[in-house]
């Protein structure tokens, strides 16, 4: 992406689905023999992994719009639990096929999961859920093979060490299926958890405690086909609000959703600007510089670790001295290079990140490694003096729906070059 100066942005712009949900609804439809529809989906390159992906164990998918998905699932004996490794490689959510196939087939087979690159993030809490209910597992050379003791799962008493996204939806998907009640605790309440549970429950599923830390599912034998819209994606609509704000400018987010959003939406205000809620959806007015703030990630309802490369930037260049603290994810602070090559005053050390604000950034080219850190650093490019190259699109197209249409919308003056 080649980014120029354009100075405050302003308008209206949409975002649809979350990454964050849609990829495990597709996962999750795995669970019932007909077919399934899914609206609201994001046009984004991580969904057609998981398409090809799905594909590959035996279904078949349509997408007669951009946004809309058909997935004809087969009979259990017509599913194939093994799946080409490239496809497992590509993305880190591919992950969340395991409890779906564990629970139809009673075996799966897959390499073992790619995506992002920031740190280590093992699969001991999914393997550990999913073998209390009776699977086991055979890891050899960067693969992972599952089996049941039996025709289907058990339920099982389960308490997470740490309240992971992707262990939760996976446990809660394997468990809709076993025999007898599975509770699990300390379980994620994500919004896009609580979504995945209630396209579970039009499946027909039994779930008590959606959006608390303690799920209780009974089993029940068989799951129907539904239809289902996914959650507007909460990443996106804050990165729009955040491309307003380091720009001085006034952006609304018309999908966007408060109660998604709420600790964010209390940071942006420390950092100074107006925010309106009334709607529709989201609008974020920008004071003519940030304020500093300090900001630590927690699992949700606190600040999440994929809005923080989004923050740190904007606090590179607010008045004053902000420190930024990783909770999650040891190896996310890699972007920070790239934002110092741009002229922030940023020093890390551990989990922490001191940001002194600077009065500007500088264009140049840049990378970025991941989802994230690509977005931030685009955010960085419109607030920069001069022209800004970021290597890193294709980071982008994982999980943003037409990102740059979306910023030109609203004024950037961005294009993408050879």
């Amino acid at each position: 992406m080649l980014i120029k100066p354009a100075g405050p942005l302003e308008g209206d712009v949409r975002v649809y689905g979350a990454k964050n949900a849609v990829l495990k609804q597709m996962a999750a439809c795995l669970l019932a023999t007909g077919r399934h529809r899914l609206t609201n989906v994001p046009h984004i390159s991580d969904v057609a992994v998981m398409v090809e992906l799905l594909g590959a164990l035996g279904c078949a998918v349509e997408r007669p719009d951009a946004h809309t998905l058909w997935i004809d699932v087969p009979p259990a004996e017509d599913l194939h639990p093994i799946a080409p490794a490239h496809l497992f490689e590509a993305m880190r959510a591919s992950i969340v096929v395991l409890g779906p196939l564990l629970a139809r087939c009673g075996q799966a087979h897959m390499a073992l999961p790619g995506g992002d690159d920031f740190g280590q993030r093992p699969i001991n809490f999914h393997t550990e859920g999913l073998g209390s209910m009776g699977a086991h597992f055979d890891n050899d050379r960067g693969s992972i093979h599952a089996t049941g003791d039996g025709p289907r799962l058990r339920g099982a008493r389960i308490t997470l060490e740490y309240p992971s996204h992707t262990a939760t939806d996976n446990l809660l998907m394997a468990a809709v299926l076993a025999e007898g009640r599975t509770v699990i605790d300390n379980a994620a309440r994500e919004p896009e958890v609580e979504d995945l549970g209630r396209q579970l429950v039009a499946m027909g599923a039994r779930i008590e405690g959606l959006g608390t830390s303690r799920l209780v599912i009974d089993g029940v034998a068989e799951l129907s086909p539904a239809d289902h819209e996914v959650i507007p994606d909460r990443v996106a609509a804050a990165t729009y609000l955040a491309a307003g704000l380091i720009t001085g400018g006034a952006v609304r987010v018309l999908d966007a959703r408060v109660d998604h959003m709420e600790m964010l939406l209390r940071k942006f205000t420390d950092m100074g600007a107006a925010i309106d809620e009334r709607g529709p959806g989201i609008s974020l007015r920008a004071p003519r510089r940030p304020r500093a703030c300090d900001v630590s990630t927690l699992p949700y309802p606190g600040v999440a670790t994929d809005y923080k490369p989004l923050i740190t930037t904007v606090l590179s260049v607010a008045d004053g001295v902000s420190v930024v603290t990783e909770n999650l994810f040891v190896g996310r602070f890699r972007y920070v290079d790239e934002l110092v090559k741009m002229g922030a005053s940023i020093t890390t050390e551990g989990h922490h990140a001191m940001i002194r604000g600077v009065d500007h950034l500088t264009g140049t080219s840049v990378r970025g490694t991941d989802i994230r850190a690509a977005a931030a650093l685009a955010l960085a490019g419109l607030a920069a003096d001069g022209e800004t190259t970021i290597e890193g699109l294709t980071h982008i197209e994982r999980g943003y729906d037409d990102f740059v249409g979306r910023l030109r919308s609203l004024g950037a003056r961005i294009e993408v070059v050879a």
